[in-house]
């Protein structure tokens, strides 16, 4: 057990990816982490880069989407009483012809993103609310604001989180916790998107592409936000994205 202050970031996979690299950005500030995943070994890789750095981290592998796992993820994020932050980071997408998509695609994303948001975010601010303080972040996308051809499920589940998230500011707002959803609008330079199109950071060219540590930052900076004038959406694209 630790007296630092806690950071929890649920969706975290590859070292090289936004889960990742936000974990890192909150033990570089200092607190300890709780990543939160479903594969053991992607959890080991990142838990032994932070602590060979110097920072405090443990790893639980759970499935935000599942009420129980949920409950045991911010419990054990919790056990000092001193969680300050915390990020949903679902980012899992498909793309299916309309007519094709089945029922239970649909269904998974919804629980993956929607769902589990939900989860994760009601069981943190059960913890924040009573004490007055705390930031709830949630990982956003294009999809979050308009839904393009074959990605319908993908749309329906990251517009239902935003609403989440909108619902839970304009309620624990007030409460004195800093709710905020954040849109990439991009992708991202990570491993997920990089492993199936090895040639987009090329073709895109630099910073044609959304930075991982970059997003990190931002996180960061939606903490920071002093509470006269706190931000409950941004949107981050690349300097060269379509709007």
């Amino acid at each position: 057990m630790t007296d630092r202050k806690t950071a929890l970031v649920v969706g975290v996979g590859a070292s090289k990816g936004l889960g990742a690299a936000s974990a890192r950005r909150f033990a570089r500030e200092g607190f300890h982490v709780v990543i939160v995943g479903r594969t053991q070994g992607k959890l080991d890789e990142v838990v032994h880069e932070i602590k060979s750095s110097g920072g405090s981290i443990e790893a639980v592998v759970a499935d935000a989407s599942v009420e129980a796992d949920a409950k045991r993820i911010v419990a054990a994020a919790d056990r000092n009483e001193n969680l300050t932050i915390a990020l949903h980071n679902a980012g899992n997408n498909r793309f299916d012809a309309f007519l094709d998509l089945p029922v239970e695609g649909f269904e998974q994303l919804w629980r993956e993103h929607t769902l589990g948001g939900f989860l994760i975010g009601r069981e943190v601010a059960r913890k924040m609310v009573p004490r007055g303080s705390g930031t709830i972040l949630f990982t956003g996308a294009s999809g979050s604001l308009r839904g393009k051809a074959g990605f319908a499920a993908f749309a329906a589940a990251k517009a239902g989180l935003r609403a989440v998230s909108q619902s839970m500011a304009r309620e624990f707002g007030p409460k004195g916790i800093h709710v905020a959803h954040v849109v990439i609008d991009g992708g991202i330079e990570g491993q997920r998107l990089l492993s199936r199109f090895p040639d987009l950071q090329t073709q895109r060219g630099p910073d044609g592409l959304l930075s991982i540590e970059a997003i990190a930052d931002a996180f960061w900076y939606l903490h920071t936000q002093h509470r006269s004038a706190w931000t409950q959406e941004i949107d981050l694209r690349p300097w060269a994205e379509n709007f």
